[in-house]
C-alpha cells in the first residue's frame, strides 16, 4: 500500500535517488532530450523544472542553489548560459514527455523527456505560421476593384493638371494682350508722323 507515499522512491534509498535525479537532470540540460522510463521522467520532471525557473535569475545565489542540486559545473553553467535565454518568457512547463512504447526486457513503460523549447520540429511550424500572407490572388475579380481604385486617383490627378494647364495658357494670353495695347500707341505714334513727314516733303 502506498499510504502516505507523496513522490515515487523508485525503488531507492534516498541518497541513491538523488544520485540518480541529478544525473538525470545534467544529461537532460546537456543533451536536451533523454529516453528513460514513465516513472523516472515524471520524478525528473519535478526535480528539474524548479532549477530551470531558479535559472531565470543569473545570480550567484542561484548558481550555488543549482549547483547544490546537480553537483555538475557543465552543466549549470549550459542551463544558465543556453536554457535560461530561451525560457525567459516561458511561465512554467520546460519539460515535454512523449511516451515511446514498452521495453523487451522487463517490459517497463518508455517514453523520450525534452525540453520544450529545444525542439526544432514544433518551432519551425510556428515560424512559418507567423510568415506574413502574400497579396497576390488567383482571382481576377479581387484584381479588378483595387485596379478600378488606383485608376480613380490617376483620374483624379490628371483633371487637376489638366485644371492647372489652362490657368497658365491664360497667362501668357493676357501678356501677350498687354503688348499689344502697348505697341498699338506707338505704331499709330509712328505713323503719324511719318504722314507729317512726307507732307512737309
Amino acid at each position: 500500500m502506498r499510504h502516505n507515499r507523496k513522490i515515487n522512491h523508485l525503488g531507492r534509498q534516498a541518497a541513491h535517488r538523488k544520485a540518480l535525479l541529478a544525473n538525470l537532470a545534467n544529461s537532460l540540460i546537456m543533451h536536451k532530450r533523454i529516453n528513460t522510463t514513465v516513472a523516472k521522467a515524471k520524478a525528473l520532471k519535478m526535480y528539474v523544472e524548479p532549477l530551470i525557473t531558479k535559472s531565470k535569475q543569473d545570480t550567484t545565489h542561484s548558481r550555488r542553489v543549482v549547483f547544490s542540486y546537480l553537483k555538475d559545473k557543465k552543466a549549470v553553467a549550459e542551463l544558465f548560459r543556453e536554457v535560461a535565454p530561451k525560457i525567459a518568457d516561458r511561465p512554467g512547463g520546460y519539460c515535454r514527455i512523449l511516451k515511446t512504447g514498452f521495453r523487451l526486457g522487463d517490459a517497463a513503460e518508455t517514453c523520450l523527456i525534452e525540453l520544450v523549447d529545444f525542439n526544432e520540429t514544433y518551432t519551425k511550424e510556428v515560424k512559418v505560421a507567423e510568415k506574413p500572407k502574400t497579396r497576390r490572388s488567383r482571382s481576377g475579380a479581387k484584381k479588378a476593384a483595387p485596379a478600378a481604385e488606383a485608376a480613380a486617383p490617376a483620374t483624379e490627378v490628371k483633371a487637376d493638371a489638366e485644371a492647372e494647364k489652362p490657368a497658365a495658357k491664360k497667362a501668357p494670353a493676357k501678356k501677350a494682350a498687354a503688348k499689344v495695347a502697348d505697341e498699338a500707341p506707338k505704331e499709330e505714334a509712328a505713323e503719324e508722323k511719318s504722314a507729317e513727314a512726307e507732307k512737309e516733303a
